[in-house]
């Protein structure tokens, strides 16, 4: 018999449902079994001492343990659940599940078990509503971004995450034994992208893990994350770049509301704005003096060629009085807070930005320096020369002006939903986090 969803149960005579025992009220003439499966719950409703096969299965359910119900479901309109009990005709226990390690959610006499304490059952903690919600919800987000890029004549490309050379510098990559000699977890695909680029594809895009060997414990920091990364051609500045990521969330976040607007809301409280185009841009120097002006914040003078994580927190208040927007470009850092690849100007400005949204920073995108002896002049300014020559050789024989960026899908998770990193992925991965 196929089975049948709990969310599809109404109107059927014989029945299959599959799933875990939410709970159960086991009483001497009834019990009531509320089963929960990946699109929601059914009332199982048993009477007693007519079955000793059926009574038997009851008595040995724990909750949690899963169970296959054949029966026959039946529109009641004193069940709360949905209008709908099944009767059942057998039930299948499947597996018993042991006393739960974990409190999921406060209870009576219980306050709820710590984040790290429910990562180290992790798989018994996902099996909440509001925690599979989280990740329909980012399905719904990744197939978007998939979506409109395919639209736009993308191709998705798979780079290798096993390197011989650092990705970006010399730091903050985790280096591994690779047969006789060293190798290293790329920090990000960005060589590749343009790798991509000199070989003609034109348009691509990667979704795949990201690796950041930094010893950071807030909120925000992982050493291994899922980046949504993409490249494309024959720009004519870094606002190309900008305008193609504003519309790729709109578009993205626009989908996310139409599946889940509701019930984000509910379950997680956060009203999600769908934004307006174009967003909001200002120059770093400028947005200092913005955030002075109107917040008393004064950046230390070592630090204004970048962004402080004072100044971004600030930037979510501000950009919301200013624009009622969310979202922030800031251009025109300092080079040397940039990555030597960045194309400059005329005046030695790089040609990028950051986006900032709800006062985190979610990107850093620009417009890439294409030419062959200013990328290897701009590499050497910054000694790595000699650990990037693979890279620059792709450069070597023709590249077309290009630009791009990466975007963190489990930090993109967490300021939807409004919760920490931890929360947000499926596993954490931090400097003492190494399971389950």
């Amino acid at each position: 018999m196929e089975r049948t969803y709990a969310a599809n149960v109404r109107g059927a005579e014989e029945i299959k449902v599959c799933g875990f025992v939410d709970t159960i009220r086991n009483k001497s003439k009834m019990a009531f079994i509320v089963l929960k499966d990946i699109t929601g719950k059914v009332q199982v409703t048993v009477e007693k001492n007519e079955d000793p096969e059926l009574d038997a299965a009851v008595n040995s359910l724990t909750p949690d343990s899963v169970i296959t119900v054949i029966g026959k479901a039946v529109e009641s309109e004193y069940v709360k659940l949905g209008g709908v009990e099944i009767y059942p005709k057998k039930i299948i226990v499947e597996s018993i599940a042991a006393p739960l390690p974990i409190d999921r959610e406060a209870r009576k006499g219980h306050e709820r078990s710590s984040i790290d304490q429910r990562i180290d059952y992790r798989w018994v903690d996902l099996r909440t509503e509001k925690n599979q919600l989280l990740f329909k919800i980012q399905t719904v987000l990744v197939g978007a971004m998939r979506e409109y890029l395919l639209g736009k004549n993308f191709m998705e490309i798979h780079t290798p995450k096993l390197i011989g050379a650092a990705s970006e510098s010399g730091a903050d990559v985790f280096e591994v034994k690779y047969f006789d000699r060293n190798a290293y977890l790329a920090q990000s695909p960005q060589f590749y992208k343009q790798m991509a680029m000199a070989a003609g594809f034109e348009r691509i895009f990667e979704v795949g893990p990201v690796f950041r060997a930094e010893k950071s414990f807030t909120s925000k920091h992982t050493t291994e994350f899922s980046g949504f990364d993409l490249e494309f051609s024959f720009i004519e500045s870094y606002q190309d770049v900008m305008a193609l990521e504003a519309e790729l969330l709109t578009y993205a976040l626009g989908k996310v509301k139409e599946a889940y607007g509701k019930e984000l809301e509910e379950v997680f409280g956060m009203p999600l704005e769908v934004p307006t185009l174009p967003f909001p841009q200002i120059k770093l120097a400028d947005l200092y003096a913005e955030l002075e002006k109107e917040f008393g914040y004064k950046v230390p003078e070592e630090e204004k060629g970048d962004l402080t994580t004072e100044a971004e927190h600030l930037t979510f208040d501000w950009v919301k009085k200013k624009y009622g927007h969310e979202f922030l470009f800031v251009t025109d850092y300092s080079a040397e807070k940039r990555a030597f690849y960045h194309m400059r100007d005329e005046n030695g400005v790089p040609q990028g930005y950051d986006l900032i949204w709800r006062g985190v920073e979610i990107t850093t995108g620009a417009q890439r320096e294409h030419r062959y002896e200013q990328l290897c002049a701009q590499a050497k300014e910054k000694g790595l020369d000699e650990d990037v020559k693979f890279y620059t050789e792709f450069f070597k024989y023709g590249c077309p002006p290009h630009g791009g960026f990466g975007l963190g899908i489990d930090r993109l998770t967490m300021l939807l939903l409004g919760m920490t990193i931890k929360e947000a992925m499926f596993i954490f991965r931090g400097p003492t986090r190494l399971t389950p």
